[in-house]
């Protein structure tokens, strides 16, 4: 068994449905994007903390806004781009796709993220802030139409972030992850939430689970979304909407300017499922949550 799936940190590779085998050269022209590099030889673009992947829309004259895709456990920001299906309809819909780099936490493991408090490594509160910093001035990214979402491990880091510093991006929209245990005693606001997660994922399951016998264990994610719910206020605890979008089952808790929650559970298992970056870049362009 993969290590990193074997730990349930995820990574981006695991689901050839969702991450695929189709593998074009980062320096390629896609269908609704073309590469930006950041140096003569089409090199990562590089900050002082870490370095990130961008593919840019074919109309990216003005400010525009920006997915921040966090890889899983294991992965790299150039995997990420290689999910075409995604970084298309993303471009298509006039989003500059940013994929950062993690690093590796240990010496026998690949890159990821130093989510969890008080671990070791990269400041990724730092390394985001300069990161979006970076991609505003270098290829004229709105901050203030920035998302950052992610995968599994990225997933993790992204709720984990949003608790730490919730104004570094307009949005979060994690996959396939939520908090570890102990969870965070509370967690700042307010934010725009948009959790996506699999019904059947066996390697982060919606009721959490053990890893490394014991070490570390996966939150429940209902229990991380009351979390969220108290950061942001929320007058209670049932969703102001709940309904049905084909196979998706849908909730929606309205706590106020700013301060929504969409959680989305799909049938399938450890995977960004079809469909969500049109789901989620119409989520965020409306100023009110969806009805």
């Amino acid at each position: 068994m993969d290590q990193n799936k074997s730990t349930g940190e995820g990574m981006a590779g695991l689901n050839t449905g969702v991450w695929g085998a189709v593998a074009v050269a980062a320096s390629t022209v896609i269908a609704n994007g073309a590469y930006a590099a950041c140096g003569a030889d089409e090199a990562s673009c590089e900050v002082s903390s870490g370095t990130y992947e961008i593919i840019l829309p074919d109309d990216a004259a003005t400010a525009g806004p920006a997915i921040v895709f966090l890889h899983g456990a294991g992965g790299t920001g150039e995997r990420v781009l290689k999910n075409i299906g995604m970084v298309d309809a993303l471009t298509a819909r006039g989003y500059a796709v940013i994929a950062p780099n993690g690093v590796p936490r240990s010496a026998n493991r690949g890159p990821s993220w130093s989510f969890y408090p008080g671990w070791e490594g990269r400041d990724e509160v730092a390394y985001f802030k300069e990161l979006l910093d970076d991609a505003s001035t270098r290829f004229n990214i709105d901050p203030q139409q920035t998302v950052m979402a992610g995968f599994s491990a990225g997933a993790f880091m992204v709720n984990y972030l949003a608790c730490e510093a919730p104004d570094t991006f307009a949005a979060y929209a994690p996959v396939a992850g939520g908090f570890w245990r102990p969870q965070p005693a509370s967690c700042e606001g307010p934010i725009r939430l948009h959790h996506t997660h699999g019904w059947t994922d066996s390697v982060v399951p919606l009721e959490g689970r053990y890893l490394r016998s014991g070490t570390w264990q996966q939150g429940d994610i209902y229990a991380g979304l009351e979390v969220w719910r108290d950061a942001l206020g929320c007058e209670t605890h049932a969703p102001s909407r709940a309904w049905t979008n084909g196979d998706n089952l849908l909730r929606l808790w309205d706590c106020g300017a700013g301060a929504e929650i969409t959680f989305t559970i799909h049938p399938g298992g450890h995977s960004v499922p079809s469909g969500w970056a049109e789901a989620v870049t119409t989520w965020f362009e409306k100023a009110e949550p969806s009805q």
